[in-house]
């Protein structure tokens, strides 16, 4: 059994600390109130609850069981030294935490950071580097940038202040680059200027040192589309055709145009593989100045096409996509694995989303990658018009969706768009706050919205000034804007051009405290859907007021998570059903364990999705589907008809030390959860390659074991 200490170090559960501990503030008491033997009863009922969880345990955790149990004694001088002790200590530790947790994750024992992030290897010394700098950055933050308040409420798991690693810098969420103005007409990479490409490979080769640069002036993820690079593969076509003519008129030969045509398209494939595999491979293979690939999402929709010969093109570069990603990438040891990135969106109409449409072949090729890699997701043209005033556009990164904002002109515009950052409320700490009383859960949300409305008024105010020399490729090269040198960017941060978001997390839960019931229930839902409304309307009112862009966003927190849990059971001990769990459930999704089946779930959560116009994505759990492609079709079908976005999530792992590949099992051992090979029961992550989707994207470093706990207990849907 496991348990992790303050600096985020795991260290070996040792039931005679818990009894030393007790004696040393027995003995200080102002008379000794408790036996031997009571002690001996405290820690061997510490450990045998400390067992029961599952999952390593965190030292708090534990001061508060035994804080409990001596309270439970009868002994309360004994806890009262025992609490004076704890709050000693506390005072010694804020002396110097960061040195500490910086020395601690330099020697690669700080537990809690090497699973903080599922796709970074703590071990590389550029993401130490950029963990170190996190770490600063934190501190800064909480002595220097935020007010106490929502430091403590931070701390105590009331609200999450996202990525405070990166909040000292005027550092901006996630966007959608405007890569169709970058390439057009131009634009500059380390003070160097780059021309319009004049051919397809080379817009994939300048395509992806946007995106690394981008990536390391941003935190959050970044999407571009397909469609911007497809003008250039008719650039890449006259200038095959020019070349083929040279070189028969060279060999004296005159060949007809059918030959010709041939010859070109052949010709004209091998470059669009060539420029997809650039995109697949550099992307994958980067390493940005946050030690790590970029967080990258390519947008893949027939209809954003502007010429029907244009639509055509992009369809070429679609299927290339897709048939490289089902292929996926070798690993060190050349065995095929499937790759975290790019993440694949997909978006479903009319033309492929039918047997006998034209480009239903492209759907056909989704799903089989959907079976084989977990990608691409799936947007609906269809819902998503329905809810983004007649558009269809990606999100930024996994999930974070702008609003229909109209330029000076009346002309729609999303790309070159982005969040200011999030702010996620913690709706199981407002029930459970409310002790289950209505009107007292209505003011402790009133007091929370307020809470998170002042936390994201900081973020807001932390990017105003900043200068556009900040980060050149963003704000005055065109990814984002072409502002002038000097500029500041205020002038992006108001009128909904950009979009600052409320985050929430276990609203089932939440439901579950209130009423005591599932939120999927008929008597449940219409509170549930009530909380979701509440918060629209908390930033209706924010927008109003302020002229910034809030909105409700589903967050994907992967490592929070297990830090609202944690923080749950510390102040409210553990409740079935609610706290005993390593996690809460994310956003407005339906819980892990709960049986339903595909279509009822993506049925019912839609409701929520379309309640999240700041982004939230839907998933369904399912078995091996690489036999069975006509069910996957079966599911995209209905997402096209009932949901804007959601994914279908499989497995795809393999073991290196036996060649194994299925699904790598989580079992349990000494109090811990363990990835382990069903096959030789290999237990050695180097040499496990598992892939899961834990919040949007695929994570490929593990987890920590909260979120590991959510992963083992998930049941499928199809």
């Amino acid at each position: 059994m496991k348990v992790i200490k303050r600096n985020g170090s795991e260290v070996e559960f040792d039931i005679d600390k818990i009894r030393n501990a007790i004696a040393k503030a027995n003995k200080a008491a102002i008379r000794e109130e408790l036996t031997q033997t009571q002690i001996d009863e405290i820690a061997d009922y510490i450990n045998f609850k400390c067992s029961k969880m599952n999952r390593a345990i965190s030292v708090e955790e534990m001061q508060d069981m035994v804080e409990n149990q001596i309270m439970a004694q009868g002994a309360f001088n004994v806890a009262r030294c025992y609490v004076r002790y704890r709050y000693t200590r506390t005072l010694v530790r804020k002396s110097n935490t960061t040195d500490d947790r910086i020395l601690s994750l330099i020697e690669c024992n700080n537990e809690e950071v090497m699973q903080e992030n599922s796709n970074k290897d703590p071990i590389i010394n550029s993401v130490q580097r950029d963990y170190m700098a996190g770490e600063v950055s934190k501190d800064l933050t909480r002595r220097m940038l935020l007010a106490e308040d929502i430091v403590k409420a931070d701390q105590e798991g009331l609200i999450h202040f996202h990525d405070s690693d990166y909040f000292a810098q005027h550092m901006h969420n996630c966007d959608l680059v405007n890569l169709e103005d970058m390439l057009q007409n131009g634009t500059v990479i380390s003070e160097t200027y780059i021309d319009k490409p004049h051919s397809f490979s080379t817009a994939c080769n300048i395509a992806t040192q946007i995106i690394a640069q981008v990536a390391s002036n941003q935190y959050g993820g970044q999407s571009i589309s397909l469609t911007h690079l497809a003008p250039f593969v008719q650039v890449s076509r006259e200038k095959i055709r020019k070349q083929v003519l040279e070189d028969a008129e060279i060999m004296g030969m005159t060949p007809t145009d059918d030959i010709i045509d041939k010859v070109v398209e052949k010709r004209l494939l091998a470059e669009i593989e060539k420029g997809v595999q650039t995109i697949q491979y550099q992307v994958i293979t980067l390493m940005t100045t946050n030690g790590q690939a970029p967080f990258l999402t390519v947008f893949m929709y027939l209809n954003e096409a502007k010429t029907p010969q244009e639509k055509k093109d992009l369809a070429l570069i679609i299927e290339e996509m897709l048939k490289q990603r089902i292929q996926g990438v070798k690993n060190e040891n050349g065995s095929w694995i499937t790759p975290a990135f790019p993440k694949l969106i997909y978006v479903l109409e009319e033309d492929n989303i039918r047997e006998g449409t034209e480009y239903f072949y492209l759907t056909e090729l989704a799903a089989k990658c959907t079976a084989k890699r977990m990608v691409p997701d799936y947007i609906s043209e269809k819902k998503m018009k329905e809810l983004k005033e007649g558009n269809c556009f990606p999100v930024m990164g996994c999930r974070s969706a702008l609003s229909a904002w109209k330029n000076a002109d009346g002309e729609y515009k999303f790309y070159g768009r982005f969040n200011q950052g999030v702010v996620t409320i913690n709706l199981v700490d407002v029930a459970l706050s409310s002790g289950g009383d209505m009107n007292k859960f209505w003011k402790i949300f009133d007091e929370r919205l307020d809470l998170c409305y002042r936390a994201l008024m900081t973020r807001h105010n932390r990017l105003k000034g900043t200068l556009s020399d900040a980060a050149p490729i963003l704000w005055q090269h065109g990814a984002l804007a072409r502002l002038e040198k000097g500029e500041p960017i205020d002038r992006l941060l108001f009128g909904g051009y950009s979009t600052i978001s409320l985050g929430y997390a276990g609203l089932c839960e939440c439901v579950k405290y209130m009423t005591g019931k599932s939120h999927t229930s008929p008597e449940a839902k219409p509170f549930a859907l009530e909380v979701m409304k509440y918060m629209n309307d908390a930033c209706d009112k924010w927008k109003e007021e302020t002229n910034i862009g809030f909105s409700v966003y589903g967050s994907p927190i992967e490592s929070t998570t297990y830090k609202f849990a944690k923080c749950l059971q510390r102040r409210f001990g553990i409740i079935k059903g609610v706290t005993d769990k390593g996690y809460i459930t994310n956003s407005y999704h339906v819980n892990v364990t709960e049986p339903i089946d595909a279509f009822t779930k993506l049925k019912f959560e839609s409701e929520f999705q379309a309640l999240s116009s700041g982004g939230a994505i839907s998933y369904v759990e399912v078995p091996n589907m690489q036999d069975n492609i006509p069910a996957v079709i079966s599911v995209i079908q209905f997402i096209y008809d009932n949901i804007m976005y959601a994914e279908l999530n499989t497995k795809s792992d393999f073991c290196q030390a036996c060649g194994y590949t299925g699904e790598i099992q989580i079992i349990e051992e000494g109090g811990k959860l363990i990835w382990e090979c069903p096959h030789c029961k290999n237990r050695d992550q180097k040499l496990l390659n598992v892939a899961r989707r834990t919040c949007g994207y695929i994570g490929t470093q593990f987890w920590n074991q909260g979120r590991t706990q959510e992963i083992k207990e998930r049941v499928l849907h199809l």
